[in-house]
């Protein structure tokens, strides 16, 4: 079983271009459902059945595993039997008739506009052009942290006020900023990038005070920092993510323009900052109207 699960990942990462993240998520549940049916008696991936996969997710979820996990677990599971039976390793795809567990959803965690926008000029680093710059396109952009970190020079259109970034799956998409980010990122790029640049820093547009490329954790620090220089609650780049989704919805941009900007492959993933807004005018009008 285990070569079955070393090619399983070799496939997840080489053909299907799935994150590092995933894989490693992917697999780990692998392992585990083929530790279970080891333990039910299946000597290979040939000998899984419907029974034995409901009974691993069962075991889970009586352990107290989250809705979430237990959803992400079956489809990893529906993954591997699919890939499985492809490879001829299982004489059918089993892991079809799996349902999944509707994963509970809370709303995400969003600052106000005004929050966002005390948050971004916030810097509490002595790298201020940098972590500036790594704010306004952060918020400007919603990209995700592993894409702002990600980023070279020749990825930053400034004509176009453009930037082009690589998401999930090696899928490319171009994404807009505004006149605030264009103004950090020049500031950093004339004035604070070759401060530290090194001749090991490559193209990276970010550096770290070495001059390597910089880390999502450094990322993780800096908008915590300027959160808290701020004034306001503990902040992630994620949560700036959500923030500028929800604020682009509030102003009134198109779901599925704002479904391309975020790189989601499904328009369901966007669709929760509808709720989002949902629920903060319903905060408002129970608030501020008299016969709310």
């Amino acid at each position: 079983m285990r070569q079955a699960v070393d090619d399983f990942g070799v496939h997840l990462a080489r053909v299907e271009n799935r994150s590092a993240h995933t894989v490693r998520a992917y697999v780990g549940d692998v392992v585990s459902l083929l530790g279970h049916a080891a333990g039910v008696g299946c000597a290979t991936p040939g000998d899984l059945d419907i029974g034995v996969l409901r009974g691993w997710l069962a075991r889970r979820m009586a352990g107290g595993a989250a809705r979430t996990s237990q959803a992400r677990r079956a489809a990893a599971a529906r993954t591997f039997t699919g890939w499985a039976h492809r490879a001829g390793l299982c004489a059918s795809d089993v892991g079809a008739q799996l349902a999944s567990p509707k994963a509970h959803r809370d709303l995400p965690s969003v600052l106000r506009a005004e929050q966002a926008a005390e948050l971004v000029v916030t810097t509490a680093d002595p790298h201020g052009a940098r972590d500036r710059a790594v704010l306004e396109l952060l918020y400007a952009t919603g990209i995700r942290v592993s894409e702002l970190c990600g980023l070279d020079t020749a990825d930053v259109d400034e004509a176009r006020r453009v930037v082009r970034v690589l998401g999930k799956g090696a899928k490319e998409r171009a994404v807009p900023y505004g006149v605030p980010a264009q103004h950090a990122l020049d500031d950093w790029l004339r004035h604070g990038r070759p401060r530290l640049a090194q001749p090991a820093s490559g193209d990276a547009l970010f550096l770290g005070a070495r001059g390597g490329r910089l880390q999502q954790t450094v990322v993780r620090r800096i908008v915590a920092a300027a959160a808290r220089a701020a004034g306001l609650p503990h902040t992630s780049p994620h949560d700036l993510r959500h923030s500028a989704a929800t604020h682009l919805l509030d102003g009134g941009a198109d779901l599925r323009a704002v479904q391309e900007l975020l790189g989601h492959s499904s328009l369901s993933s966007t669709q929760i900052y509808t709720h989002v807004s949902t629920e903060r005018l319903r905060a408002a009008f129970n608030q501020a109207h008299p016969r709310a």
